[in-house]
């Protein structure tokens, strides 16, 4: 969740069960002008089954479209009224970097997932994330997350992305004619699908790298069965001349 202290009371006797007591109008305005705080969204969703119905079918949609309009524009453009996954999953993504506990998918890195108040997303930088027979597919990457001095792994991205009607993408196609192996335990840490790895299935470009600025062999990332990208790379150390640029 992206609001940890609000403890989740769903309840059968929830008087935000009997509808008609709030107008959903009402609902939809107020979150208007409140600019679709992600926060209180998330917050109100965790005590209210009645808000979070709300939330998953109006007030996620509303936020993305509000946080990243012509990327939203773009997802939809091919005819759907909807997104691979869910609007909640998607507005998480936009917002939130998922991290990695000790034993997960990026082995024995210890970052926990945080807020990031903005993020920007690439279509053209996807395409370094794709192979070339696979650069006709649409795909969203963010910049790194930046952790820097995390030990012995040096400087840490994590980085997360979304794939435009990932069901009929090259990608998916190659996964499953490569008969990839989805993930034995973890899942997609926005919409709970099972994972692909790219680079058990040798689908990571050396581009990748090169975009990320990262080591060649320190990256990895997962697609999930709904599109959404997550990853992990070494970054490489700046030169001198990129230090010094930093602070002037």
């Amino acid at each position: 969740m992206l609001v940890k202290q609000y403890r989740c009371i769903h309840s059968a006797t929830c008087i935000c069960t009997k509808r008609g007591h709030v107008s959903e109008d009402a609902i939809f305005l107020v979150f208007q002008h409140l600019n679709w705080n992600p926060r209180l969204i998330a917050a109100l969703s965790c005590v209210c089954k009645w808000f979070d119905d709300i939330a998953k079918r109006i007030l996620w949609k509303e936020f993305c479209r509000t946080r990243a309009p012509k990327m939203m524009l773009d997802l939809q453009s091919s005819g759907s009224h909807s997104v691979d996954g869910n609007w909640k999953a998607l507005g998480k993504m936009l917002i939130h970097c998922s991290g990695c506990s000790k034993g997960g998918l990026f082995n024995n890195i210890q970052i926990p997932g945080h807020f990031v108040h903005r993020t920007r997303f690439s279509r053209t930088s996807g395409k370094s994330f794709l192979v070339p027979q696979c650069r006709t597919d649409v795909l969203y990457v963010s910049d790194p997350c930046e952790h820097l001095d995390q030990g012995e792994e040096g400087d840490i991205g994590f980085f997360r992305g979304v794939f435009k009607s990932f069901s009929m993408s090259r990608v998916r196609k190659m996964l499953i004619d490569r008969e990839a192996k989805l993930h034995p335990t973890e899942v997609c840490p926005y919409c709970k699908a099972k994972l692909w790895s790219m680079l058990q299935a040798k689908l990571i470009p050396r581009s990748a790298c090169n975009r990320l600025g990262a080591y060649e062999d320190c990256i990895e990332y997962y697609v999930c069965l709904n599109g959404h990208m997550i990853g992990f790379c070494t970054l490489l150390p700046l030169s001198d001349s990129e230090e010094a640029s930093e602070f002037e």
